[in-house]
């Protein structure tokens, strides 16, 4: 079986893979999706900073914590998720399913959103597609490079992104 990685390892690699997927996946569904427009509607401020406040802005700058986070998810499952074929699926479905459709609390876009709060369906459901696709980019990108660590130009892409997202 191929070496398993470390827990150090594991964490700069889904740090730097998320905080990179996060800005890139919200730079792509700020403009698709209308965000500051959206944003600024009635129902949707009630919930959500807009887009213009410097703690929006920062928000990037943020994400190496969530990242951290997340390493310290996947490392206890690093034999299922990592050096199999479809390690990036059982991934996905685990950030899916427990992240974002299964959240604790009534989260919009979850099943307890969908139950407990008043805001329409609709509205809960209008950023999933950043979420998901998201989370996709997260669990390939990162089990791609956690299985192939020969690739320097990975490491130098992401590492370069990285640095340039958190400017």
């Amino acid at each position: 079986s191929e070496r398993q990685p470390t827990f150090t390892g594991l964490a700069v690699k889904t740090i730097v893979v998320h905080t990179v997927t996060y800005f890139v996946c919200g730079l792509l569904a700020f403009f698709i999706l209308d965000y500051e427009s959206n944003f600024a509607e009635r129902n949707v401020r009630i919930l959500m900073r807009q887009t213009d406040e410097p703690i929006v802005m920062a928000g990037p700058l943020f994400q190496p914590i969530r990242g951290l986070l997340f390493a310290v998810a996947f490392y206890p499952l690093r034999t299922v998720l990592f050096g199999r074929k479809n390690g990036w699926l059982a991934m996905w479905l685990v950030l899916v399913i427990v992240g974002i459709l299964s959240t604790f609390g009534p989260s919009p876009g979850s099943v307890e959103g969908m139950i407990y709060t008043v805001f329409p369906i609709g509205l809960q459901l209008f950023g999933m597609s950043e979420v998901l696709s998201q989370a996709l980019a997260l669990s390939v990108i990162l089990c791609h490079w956690v299985n192939h660590p020969g690739k320097r130009w990975l490491n130098w892409v992401l590492g370069v992104a990285f640095f340039v997202v958190l400017l």
